[in-house]
């Protein structure tokens, strides 16, 4: 083997290892700094949970859905704007939207 193919191996190698252990850390490690908030995703960007008769992500019929959720960096959800939210922010919980 040349030198060029061992550095080119060498290097998929390392590629590989570092993808195969980010998949192997546990979700609930990767979500850890992250938060559900409710009333910030746009029409059709939900991560999930939109009322029922959604299929889950990507389901939210209007933009600022109260009872659709996006996950945010943890501690920012209720900094985040939702003008359908009765305070004008993000909600921890679902909501029933206010009228514009």
């Amino acid at each position: 083997m040349n030198k060029t193919m061992t550095m080119t191996a060498a290097s998929l190698a390392f590629a590989l290892g570092a993808a195969m252990t980010i998949a192997a850390t546990p979700v609930a490690a990767q979500m850890a700094d992250k938060e559900k908030c409710y009333g910030v995703a746009l029409k059709g960007k939900n991560d999930c949970k939109a009322g029922a008769g959604t299929s889950c992500a990507g389901s939210s019929k209007v933009d600022y859905q109260g009872n659709a959720w996006s996950m945010v960096p943890k501690g920012t959800c209720e900094k985040t704007a939702s003008p359908t939210s009765a305070t004008g922010k993000g909600q921890l919980a679902e909501f029933k939207e206010k009228k514009a």
